[in-house]
């Protein structure tokens, strides 16, 4: 059983401690960043998060998060329940899942083990 790396783009702090906390729970490594900008791409992560919601342009940011992920990687785009719509534009876009802030936040464990088994 190998550890994950999961990218968090998120401006979110409250949502970002927390995750944080699941993903060391589960003997796994969080990165929270506010954009792509700052993020290297010779080490792709297992999973990127990325929560719409912060992001000015998502359909970029996924494409960016793509990157980040590398060939193996899964990216999942996460918002609000009622933002249906640009959940559905995020996976059109390239994300390989999307959820809601629900079930990232109160299900990470499960979503993780979904899109990215150890």
């Amino acid at each position: 059983m190998h550890s994950r790396r999961i990218l968090l783009v998120s401006s979110d702090l409250m949502a970002s401690s927390r995750l944080a906390g699941v993903a060391r729970g589960l003997g796994d490594t969080l990165d929270v960043r506010a954009s792509l900008a700052s993020v290297a791409a010779a080490a792709p992560y297992d999973v990127v998060l990325i929560d719409v919601q912060s992001c000015p342009d998502p359909s970029a940011t996924i494409a960016q998060g793509r990157q980040a992920a590398g060939a193996a990687g899964k990216v999942v785009a996460f918002g609000p329940h009622v933002w249906k719509e640009r959940l559905e534009a995020a996976v059109a876009a390239g994300a390989d899942a999307a959820a809601t802030r629900g079930e990232v936040m109160e299900g990470l464990a499960a979503l993780l083990d979904r899109v990215s088994p150890k």
